[in-house]
């Protein structure tokens, strides 16, 4: 396997490792601030990963139609697999409503199968910049969430409850934005790749 495509594989591993890391102290009660010191930087040297098998597929001339298609597949399964946390809890409350959740799966499952047909119309959909933009809006609104997160299971008593509530608010409409930037990158690819869907193929 190409350097860079291990580095894309490594997202998918790493994608239920930390589903379970985040979720053994809502399960168990137990090992809260541990889940937090691991599954925080797991999560950082995943998403960091995206940039560097961008990096080697570039220096090493490994850019291909299967990457382009493989990079963004590792992204979502990566990302939903954090949103999905992110809907629960130590406190019982999440930061990220299931409606979000739902608005943002369903695009991101549209996008994969258009993908699918272009690419058996040969045509590889390479990231655009509205979805660069979306996807960095995913990555911050996720890990200022989970910095909430880690100080209730660190020391709840380290951020006053008023406080607390209003960045839980300001978690909200991040990942609200994300839904915007989701759907306008999603327009912004139905317009150049839309043609691909055909009479015939519906």
């Amino acid at each position: 396997m190409k350097l860079s495509n291990r580095f894309t594989l490594t997202r998918i591993i790493f994608a239920p490792i930390f589903f379970l890391i985040y979720f053994i102290p809502v399960w168990t009660g137990k090992f809260q601030a541990l889940s937090m010191y691991v599954a925080i930087p797991l999560l950082a040297f995943a998403e960091f990963t995206d940039f560097l098998d961008g990096h080697y597929a570039r220096k090493h001339n490994e850019v291909s139609d299967f990457g382009k298609l493989f990079d963004p597949f590792a992204d979502v399964i990566l990302h939903m697999t954090t949103f999905l946390c992110l809907i629960t809890s130590v406190s019982g409350q999440g930061y990220m409503q299931p409606w979000i959740f739902a608005l943002i799966l369903y695009r991101e499952m549209t996008m994969n199968f258009i993908r699918m047909v272009a690419a058996k119309k040969g045509t590889a959909i390479a990231a655009r910049k509205g979805g660069k933009l979306k996807t960095v809006f995913y990555v911050f609104s996720s890990f200022f969430a989970l910095f909430l997160e880690a100080m209730i299971r660190i020391n709840p008593e380290l951020i006053p409850a008023d406080t607390f509530c209003i960045l839980r608010i300001v978690s909200l409409v991040l990942f609200i934005i994300c839904i915007i930037l989701s759907y306008i990158s999603f327009i912004d690819y139905i317009v150049h790749f839309g043609k691909l869907l055909t009479k015939e193929d519906i």
